[in-house]
């Protein structure tokens, strides 16, 4: 755990030998992996989970389903804010936790600062006196991976962190998906007993007759232990993340237990005052965990101005159903790491309906931020300027004046907008076109100076009239 382009995930790479870290977009791990190595015999599985602010779910759970924490943390830039909230996940958990101060083959890296840093977040590494340890790494030059890896068994050792394979198969979803070749699908990660082919997992939503399972790998094995990570296919729906399962005799005792388990609570109905402006979304993601993080970051954003008001998330390519959706409720469709179906696409192109496809979580936020920031109507900001006292009128003709005066406050200046007043009525407004002082053109004109003004507008000025100078700007809308 830890905080972004702190170099978890090529950490992990260094210790798998494989390169998962290429494969992701942007280089931004988008949904929890989890990945098994052995080392003297033992096995161990990481689960490496994201490290934007927006997968603050994710990283909750992650810490959840651990033994032992690895906080991973940029050993040349130190503690930042996804660091101190994976701090409060593995605190909360109650879980072990090991320091991996990372990046030490940077020239400006300082784990001694960071130690101190960790000090306040009441973290005590065991050189500074405490009893948390800490191991110097470098995912490049592959520095104190053989003492993280030997520290991580003993710290299991020495936890007793045992399980009895005797007992029932259960475990928790770390991942759930639609694959569209073999239907619902998830990533379990297994804490008791041991799963085979042909056992009847379930949770509170969902089950399923394990047909075969597969490695993190993606390759076919016969049994699962405790600590595995197996992918299963089947259920008769995608199961939540975060849910646990646990093996039954038969398929009417998962069904049993789905239907004896309390129905979760529907959300909360969105209250949106007449005059409010609502920016309707359809939401598809690659992954349950995608759509979970993506729409707890949307509640953060600003709708005092606009309501954010998602119609529809569903895992999943985005298809003609979508399509007629977004027409009849007047959505745009959003997409994170998924396809659009050809038929979907020439509906949208057809009937232009806007499908905004996303690889990386940052983009997606920051264009849905944009889309609710054109949606509300622009600022207009008006700035008084001066007051000029009208002394003499000379050319008119049609709406257009030449006027002299007085500027008795502030200042004129060329191209400024006029408000007209004959006493206390406002009588018009217009708009200098020309400045002069002295007979020669300017495009200021100071407090106690005299100018003579083009103006062009609705009213006729006359002698002793007071203009009021000012300038209005449209300011883009900001949520």
């Amino acid at each position: 755990m830890g905080h972004i382009d702190h170099g978890k995930t090529a950490l992990l790479d260094q210790i798998r030998k494989t390169h998962v870290a290429e494969k992701e977009s942007g280089g931004i791990t988008q949904h929890i992996g989890a990945y098994q190595i052995e080392t003297q015999g033992k096995k161990i599985t990481f689960i490496d989970t994201p490290g934007h602010e927006a997968f603050s779910q994710m990283r909750s759970r992650g810490a959840k389903v651990a033994d032992i924490a690895i906080l991973v943390i940029d050993a040349a830039e130190g503690i930042k804010p996804q660091t101190k909230e994976a701090i409060f996940h593995i605190k909360k958990s109650g879980i072990s936790q090991i320091v991996a101060l990372n990046k030490m083959d940077k020239p400006d890296a300082d784990p001694e600062r960071v130690k101190r840093e960790l000090i306040k977040e009441k973290v005590v590494v065991e050189s500074m006196g405490g009893k948390v340890p800490s191991v110097n790494v470098s995912a490049k030059t592959k520095q104190g991976i053989k003492e993280l890896l030997d520290l991580i068994l003993l710290m299991a050792e020495m936890e007793g962190l045992k399980t009895d394979i005797q007992n029932p198969g259960k475990g928790v979803i770390i991942e759930s998906y639609l694959d569209h070749f073999r239907g619902p699908t998830a990533t379990l990660l297994l804490t008791e007993g041991v799963l085979k082919s042909g056992d009847i997992i379930g949770t509170t939503s969902t089950f399923t007759k394990i047909r075969s399972l597969e490695n993190f790998q993606k390759k076919p094995i016969e049994k699962a232990f405790p600590s595995d990570s197996v992918v299963v296919f089947g259920f008769n729906q995608v199961p939540k993340i975060g849910e646990e399962f646990k093996t039954f005799p038969d398929t009417e005792s998962a069904e049993s237990y789905i239907k004896t388990t309390p129905v979760e609570k529907e959300p909360e109905v969105l209250e949106i005052e007449e005059e409010q402006r609502v920016l309707n979304l359809i939401l598809k993601t690659d992954v349950l965990g995608s759509a979970e993080a993506i729409e707890e970051i949307f509640k953060n954003l600003p709708q005092e101005k606009i309501v954010l008001r998602i119609i529809k998330t569903e895992v999943g390519n985005i298809n003609e159903s979508d399509l007629k959706l977004a027409k009849g409720g007047r959505a745009k469709i959003i997409g994170f790491r998924v396809k659009v179906d050809p038929q979907a696409q020439r509906i949208a192109e057809r009937e232009k309906i806007k499908i905004m496809n996303f690889d990386i979580i940052y983009e997606l936020i920051e264009a849905v931020r944009n889309l609710m920031e054109k949606s509300v109507k622009p600022e207009e900001i008006r700035t008084d300027l001066g007051k000029v006292k009208v002394l003499a009128k000379f050319l008119a003709e049609k709406n257009r004046q030449i006027i002299g005066g007085k500027v008795t406050t502030g200042e004129v200046q060329k191209g400024a907008l006029i408000e007209v007043f004959r006493g206390e009525e406002k009588v018009g407004r217009g708009k200098i076109i020309n400045l002069q002082k002295n007979k020669k053109d300017v495009d200021l004109i100071g407090k106690g100076e005299e100018c003579g003004i083009l103006f062009e507008g609705d009213v006729k000025i006359g002698e002793g009239d007071v203009l009021v100078i000012y300038k209005e700007e449209v300011r883009k809308a900001e949520l």
